[in-house]
């Protein structure tokens, strides 16, 4: 039975959660989860509601702060990225979240004999969510929004790379929300490992593989179960009957969404080797048409940090000095790279060989390393020596050549055509797979990775399983055994028949 929680934000209760230790803000809430119980339709959409309109009543301040934290970013990215795009899977989790949360009787014939089979999806208790930089306010709120419908309070901690954005977050959200539902967890209650190490009921990550694996390795010792949400290096096959200057226009802007700085951004090409040359006049082109300047260009993304700048700018160094050839898109009279805007010139790399960086590191910035190919094969073959991506990209059309694709590799989506459409969809999931990832979220999805699938018997029938199966084992026992035998060699041997006429 779910019941309403006390409403959130009470007269003179809009205490900030900087106020209180990490430890403090974990037990506060696991005390109003259990003081509570688990809160019914009313409560939980009135938490997703809430989440929704502290973004829209400051998109300015929060659309502000990112241009800040980032250097230059576009406004219309940040809105359109990082708020707008966070209504889309509230909208569904507000409609959603009442049918979800039903409990659903199974097998209903057997409930008939008397044997009721129930299923419950309860809610965990308290959840930890630690977002990335890329887009702090999309990928941290979005899976706050999953956990407020599946009746959980939540710990959120917005990195710490876009301080000025988690700090007008840690500021208004005492004015939605009560500590006891939602706190803001900031770098004064201590490093992302101090988050790592709390005894959440579920943690949620995303950001890379390294940080991930050190976040499982920390929840690990407190048996706390974890969504990872990591990155990868996205492969793109561009089959050899599709439009070549399509693909390349596609990829081109896919490349530069947010300057490359996304999870899902293209990686790496495989094109037709007689097409290569094309394909990198005509990313070259649309480059070129989309940034007639870069270092004084507000609609630029400029590198997150110095680090990340010197980081990619030295991938691509290292691939020069051994062999690869660089294309770099250079307005006239700017100089590129540039160390104090941090911007790095869009750049292709053509002729990567084993042993360069770029072969191993996921860019995450503004370069595409470009591979001819013959036969999939090939392409196939070097997308499964890389590692498990976040989604791999296919130019072409839905065919055999797509199917022989997926069915040899491993990624956390497939993509066709255009740039990551299936986080645009509330009815299938997005996560990865391997290195890049385990669980998922988006729609029902993420309500599932937020509750618990709680199994509910009540027997009526007129045998006692526990008395079957203890001592003493006698004539009865032993024939019931035997029957069951006979029965399952029965069944498994015509199921192996009926496989055989198949083959």
């Amino acid at each position: 039975m779910t019941k309403p929680a006390e409403m959130a934000v009470r007269a003179g209760d809009k205490v900030s959660s900087e106020s209180r230790t990490l430890e403090e803000l974990l037990d506060i809430q696991k005390a109003a989860f259990l003081r509570d119980g688990i809160p019914d339709a009313r409560t939980r959409i009135d938490r997703i509601n809430r989440l929704g309109q502290m973004l829209l009543d400051h998109s300015d301040e929060l659309t502000a702060a990112l241009t800040a934290d980032f250097g230059t970013r576009p406004a219309d990215l940040s809105v359109a990225a990082d708020i707008a795009g966070c209504m889309i899977d509230i909208a569904h989790q507000r409609r959603s979240a009442e049918k979800w949360m039903q409990e659903v009787t199974v097998n209903k014939l057997q409930g008939l004999v008397g044997f009721k089979q129930r299923l419950r999806r309860d809610p965990l208790g308290v959840v930890g969510i630690m977002g990335p930089w890329n887009f702090p306010l999309q990928l941290t709120i979005v899976p706050a929004a999953s956990a407020f419908a599946a009746g959980n309070r939540v710990l959120i901690r917005p990195s710490s790379v876009t301080a000025k954005t988690t700090d007008v977050i840690a500021r208004v959200a005492p004015d939605y929300f009560s500590i006891e539902e939602l706190a803001v967890i900031t770098s004064k209650h201590g490093g992302g490992s101090d988050f790592a190490k709390l005894k959440v009921d579920h943690m949620f990550f995303t950001g890379s593989p390294e940080v991930g694996s050190s976040v499982a390795q920390e929840a690990a010792k407190n048996l706390v179960p974890v969504t990872l949400e990591l990155g990868g290096k996205n492969p793109v096959v561009v089959d050899k009957s599709y439009d070549i200057a399509k693909a390349a226009t596609s990829i081109a802007d896919s490349r530069m969404v947010n300057g490359g700085q996304v999870c899902l951004c293209p990686d790496y090409v495989f094109v037709p080797e007689d097409k290569v040359g094309e394909f990198t006049d005509k990313v070259m082109a649309r480059w070129t048409k989309n940034f007639p300047t870069i270092v004084d260009n507000d609609d630029y993304t400029s590198t997150i940090n110095e680090k990340n700048y010197n980081r990619i700018v030295d991938l691509i160094d290292d691939a020069v000095n051994l062999g690869a050839t660089k294309h770099q898109l250079k307005p006239a009279g700017e100089e590129l790279p540039n160390a104090g805007a941090r911007k790095i010139p869009p750049t292709i790399l053509t002729g990567a060989t084993p042993g360069m960086k770029i072969e191993d590191d996921e860019v995450f910035g503004p370069v595409l390393t470009v591979y001819p190919y013959r036969d999939l094969s090939e392409a196939i073959d070097k997308i499964n020596s890389a590692g498990h991506p976040l989604t791999l990209y296919w130019f072409g059309e839905d065919n055999d050549n797509l199917k022989t694709v997926a069915d040899n590799t491993r990624s956390g989506s497939i993509s066709g055509n255009d740039f990551g459409l299936h986080m645009l969809s509330s009815k299938l999931p997005f996560g990865g797979v391997g290195r890049s990832g385990m669980g998922n979220y988006h729609g029902e999805f993420g309500f599932n990775t937020f509750s618990h699938a709680r199994a509910v018997t009540v027997s009526k029938l007129p045998m006692s399983f526990a008395e079957n199966m203890v001592p003493p084992f006698g004539k009865r026992e032993k024939r019931a055994t035997s029957i069951q035998m006979k029965l399952w060699r029965f069944l498994n041997g015509r199921a192996m028949k009926k496989s055989a006429k198949k083959r």
